[in-house]
């Protein structure tokens, strides 16, 4: 059996480690994650997805801060004696020591046909800036931001409805067999590394507050990307009365109407004036309140 250690932290990452533990083909022996956070109203402390599943499965996790720092945990990782170190949505930067340990290499899936939108956010990215197509790579884990050389790529649609969401789960879904065939043609050598091309190189920079905030003076496409792209998490928004309103749901429909000004439409919602065309939206989520019907919200507050 192929032995793998698994660095991961949200649900994404969740199918590929039990592909990996219900396989019969490899052996998971231990699972790297975050620190448990506080979450919710109560700010409990609350596991992550993966630290879950292992404890399910009696599989040893460790949860290091920084692991680069953490000698005690680096050296537990050295005596394991792995074949392969997994990554999948870690969320640290591994140090060249931590690299060095596994026999054959960490191998890392990244969201993104690489080199195109290497870094933090390449789902949201993809989808915010309109394109028709991204995808998922396994590649090689070097000390330069997913720098490294590809070993399988998979190109998935994004079509014009398709939010950061769904795109999350289809991702989560065709990534566990993607990694299995990566681990086993490195051991077999039937699958030899590509180096990535220097063309089309660009960034997936961390998602700033910025610039989930509305701009209705741009096309009311554009405006739909971003709903899309960031769905809920951390999620678009605009003020009204001073209060934060996320947009859930919405589609650009034609007409003209004074920007960032709105007008119900009483079947669907409520248009609001773009730089170009209106944006018509379907769902928004009101401070402190819970997802709603936009007309519903709107009709509230316009009394």
């Amino acid at each position: 059996m192929i032995k793998v250690v698994f660095f991961g932290t949200p649900d994404i990452g969740l199918k590929s480690l039990e592909y990996l533990y219900n396989s019969g083909k490899f052996d998971v022996l231990a699972v790297v994650t975050q620190p448990d956070k506080p979450a919710g109203r109560g700010h409990k402390l609350q596991m992550p997805p993966i630290k879950k599943f292992a404890i399910e499965k009696n599989i040893p996790v460790f949860q290091p801060k920084s692991i680069r720092k953490e000698p005690e945990i680096i050296e537990k990782l050295k005596q394991l004696q792995p074949d392969f170190f997994v990554t999948f949505a870690f969320g640290q930067i591994l140090s060249q020591e931590v690299l060095d340990i596994p026999k054959y290499a960490t191998i890392n899936l990244h969201a993104s046909l690489l080199p195109k939108y290497r870094g933090a956010n390449p789902i949201q990215r993809a989808i915010i800036n309109g394109d028709k197509e991204t995808g998922i790579c396994t590649m090689i884990t070097e000390l330069g931001l997913d720098c490294g050389d590809i070993c399988q790529k998979l190109t998935i649609p994004i079509s014009d409805t398709m939010n950061c969401e769904e795109l999350w789960n289809e991702i989560a879904e065709k990534s566990p067999e993607m990694i299995g065939q990566t681990l086993e043609g490195l051991v077999n050598k039937t699958l030899v590394p590509q180096k990535q091309c220097e063309n089309g190189i660009c960034m997936a920079n961390k998602l700033t507050k910025e610039e989930c905030l509305i701009d209705w003076s741009k096309s009311n496409l554009e405006i739909h990307n971003l709903v899309r792209g960031i769905c809920r998490s951390p999620g678009a928004y605009f003020i009204y009365n001073s209060k934060i309103i996320k947009v859930i749901e919405s589609t650009p429909v034609d007409g003209e109407y004074e920007t960032g000004k709105i007008t119900i439409n009483s079947k669907n919602g409520i248009d609001i004036g773009c730089g170009k065309g209106l944006l018509r939206i379907l769902k928004v989520k009101p401070e402190g309140k819970g997802e709603m019907p936009a007309k519903d919200w709107y009709n509230g507050v316009k009394k």
